[in-house]
């Protein structure tokens, strides 16, 4: 009688119920702290500065319109406007709109506002100034994009639902709870003058907890996941806090730099940006580290009889892979973010290393380097984790056969293995 090995992996029982529970402590008890820290640094409502709404004004307010006629004029600008703004040379236009219960308002656009584009139908917002006494007067402030970034959104909203179902909808979520933390707590925190990097710390370790559990689900393999993203988000702020230092960023590189100091004098920019650091490299950290782990259970379930150093070194092939894809997309993201700046840079051909050192692109640079050497630093640590947590080998487990290779039945007990007769 043939005799049957049970090779399955022991992911349950009562020693794994026991790992589960001390786990669910160790987070529970990092989520309680950092709980109790964002209670700490939560700002009261008075200490958050909030400069006047400059379209709040009294006789000063935005209006919605839409365009009925648009008619250019050589309006020969160009050089500097009275406002200080550099004014571009070329046709101007004149621009009729319906406003929304008002009736119809005319004004100019310059050239370069004319320029990017501007057709009757189109769906705008205007400043509407009326001095006491005296007729009102519109100027162009933006289009209205609410229609389709809204469509925009529901349709990415329907599409990760309908691949992902359930993970999706969780995900959905996790976007929502990262949305309440960015602006109910770390922004109003850093405009209250709270430590900057303490504040990225602590928000994004709650941030991750919740996240991750509501995407990947409660389990062992989530948490080491969770704590490799711990030490990613901890190693990410030491490096950026002395990257930032050494590299001497002040944090005001654009003109929405200066004006964010002009209206939160005590605000601190070059702390700012450490803090951003941790924020900006959250996403691709958790896609690494839950990866990692995902890709170590995935091994031990076809080989269930390697040891933990095999293990180690076949999940680290795969996060080598990661890590180069993951830096070319810190890499394409931020440089996306400042293809303006580069453009105009290459436009007055300046050198790459002038490029480079100048405040705008030295913060960018330093952000995805600082990123990067977090993301890659995360790798080997997720995965020691997801090693010494995923379910223990199965010493009398067969090897993986090799691919396009059968597995064998092992042979019966007191059979005799002999050339088949033909």
């Amino acid at each position: 009688m043939a005799h049957s090995h049970s090779h399955t992996i022991p992911d349950d029982g009562p020693p794994r119920r026991r790992l589960a529970i001390v786990l669910g402590a160790v987070v529970l008890s990092i989520a309680a702290v950092a709980l109790a820290a964002m209670v700490a640094l939560w700002p009261d409502a008075d200490e958050v500065p909030r400069d006047q709404n400059p379209y709040g004004a009294e006789g000063v307010s935005t209006v919605d319109a839409t365009v009925t006629g648009v008619k250019p004029f050589n309006c020969n600008s160009g050089g500097e406007g009275p406002d200080g703004t550099i004014e571009v040379a070329g046709d101007c236009a004149r621009v009729t709109a319906k406003v929304d219960g008002e009736g119809t308002a005319t004004f100019d656009l310059d050239a370069s506002r004319y320029r990017a584009g501007i057709d009757p139908g189109d769906d705008i917002r205007l400043i509407r100034i009326e001095p006491e006494g005296q007729p009102a007067s519109y100027e162009f402030l933006d289009f209205s994009r609410g229609v389709p970034l809204t469509a925009l959104a529901v349709i990415f909203a329907v599409l990760v639902v309908a691949v992902a179902r359930w993970r999706g909808l969780f995900a959905l979520a996790g976007i929502g709870v990262t949305l309440f933390a960015l602006t109910k707590f770390m922004l109003p925190a850093f405009l209250a003058g709270e430590s900057p990097l303490a504040v990225a710390i602590v928000g994004s370790t709650v941030i991750m907890i919740v996240v991750l559990y509501l995407a990947h689900g409660i389990s062992i393999r989530t948490t080491s996941a969770l704590f490799g993203t711990f030490v990613g988000i901890a190693l990410t702020a030491l490096i950026g806090l002395a990257a930032t230092d050494w590299t001497q960023l002040s944090g005001v590189g654009s003109e929405d730099d200066q004006r964010l100091i002009a209206t939160v004098p005590q605000i601190s920019l070059s702390s700012i940006v450490a803090g951003t650091m941790v924020i900006a490299g959250l996403g691709v950290l958790n896609d690494v580290t839950v990866t990692q782990a995902s890709a170590v259970w995935e091994l031990r379930a076809v080989q269930p009889a390697a040891r933990g150093a095999a293990l180690f070194t076949s999940a680290m092939r795969i996060g080598r892979d990661h890590i180069a894809s993951s830096v070319y997309t810190l890499v394409f993201a931020y440089a996306g973010s400042a293809m303006t700046v580069l453009l105009l840079a290459t436009a007055y051909q300046r050198g790459l290393n002038d490029i480079a050192t100048t405040e705008e692109i030295g913060q960018e640079i330093v952000r995805t380097l600082v990123g990067a050497i977090g993301l890659v630093l995360a790798v080997p640590v997720t995965t020691l984790f997801a090693v010494w947590l995923a379910p223990p080998r199965v010493a009398d487990a067969p090897a993986a056969a090799p691919a396009g290779v059968p597995p064998t039945e092992p042979p019966s007990r007191g059979s005799h293995a002999g050339p088949r007769g033909g």
